[in-house]
């Protein structure tokens, strides 16, 4: 096979939660242009139809629908409305995350149990979701969004938000789990560790530490706009068929 096609995504469908921004737009893009069609949501509709209406002027196949991961309900509301118009899911990207900086001593109860539902509960019930559904067709693909606070404990004076991190590893192990138990249906589970990246979410920390952040990474930078896209294709793609349950660290080895 020609190693460009290796990479190729024409006929396929991606559902990606957190499309609307961040680096779940930028997989969004980094699909679109490999020819895949594109479901993008979040609880935030406005971001999503953003990033749908930019993909359609490009030609790309793409609705935005309003989903907030820590409901059942909206979950398969917008798992059914996704196979209802494009007739299956390929791809499933488990992007939408929480946080909440404090200190151990100071972190409500509230904000931890937010922080879990969002990034484990929702990339739980999510995959599940999805997961019977490329059970039944006997392929799929599926990659989570963790984070590399998720393989290293960072110093309170770099990153000081133990549900994010403490979420993030449950995210790795789950990572693993599930591809260990759905390899035999065909169903690829693979997981996206990034380093720091500028976001809505990151934005407020870079502003304070990203000297700090940056001394600490081996190639003295940050992630920018481009650097997830050719990852998140491989992990969609046929070019990772002979791989699961990895976690691919994309961190400018700030984990080494």
């Amino acid at each position: 096979m020609n190693v460009f096609k290796l990479f190729d995504l024409t006929g396929k469908v991606a559902l990606i939660t957190g499309g609307g921004r961040g680096l779940g737009k930028q997989i969004a893009e980094a699909f679109a242009e490999a020819g895949c069609d594109i479901i993008v949501c979040s609880r935030k509709i406005e971001n999503c139809q953003e990033t749908a209406d930019m993909l359609k002027e490009k030609g790309i196949k793409t609705i935005a629908i309003a989903c907030d991961v820590t409901s059942k309900v909206d979950i398969e509301n917008a798992v059914n409305r996704a196979i209802a118009e494009f007739g299956k899911i390929d791809i499933l990207v488990n992007n939408s995350g929480a946080t909440w900086g404090a200190s151990v001593e100071d972190m409500p109860e509230e904000a931890w149990d937010k922080v879990m539902n969002v990034n484990v509960k929702g990339t739980f019930m999510m995959s599940q979701k999805v997961g019977n559904h490329m059970i039944q067709n006997g392929s799929g693909k599926i990659i989570n969004i963790s984070s590399v606070a998720g393989i290293k404990a960072e110093p309170p004076e770099v990153l000081d938000a133990i549900g994010y991190s403490t979420s993030k590893a449950a995210i790795i192990h789950f990572t693993k789990d599930l591809a260990r138990k759905w390899a035999q249906d065909g169903v690829y589970v693979n997981s996206i560790a990034p380093g720091f990246f500028p976001t809505k979410m990151t934005n407020a920390l870079l502003d304070q530490k990203s000297d700090e952040i940056i001394s600490r990474v081996p190639l003295k930078r940050i992630g920018d706009e481009n650097m997830l896209k050719g990852i998140a294709l491989y992990l969609a793609s046929t070019a990772s068929d002979f791989v699961t349950g990895q976690i691919i660290a994309v961190d400018g080895g700030a984990t080494l």
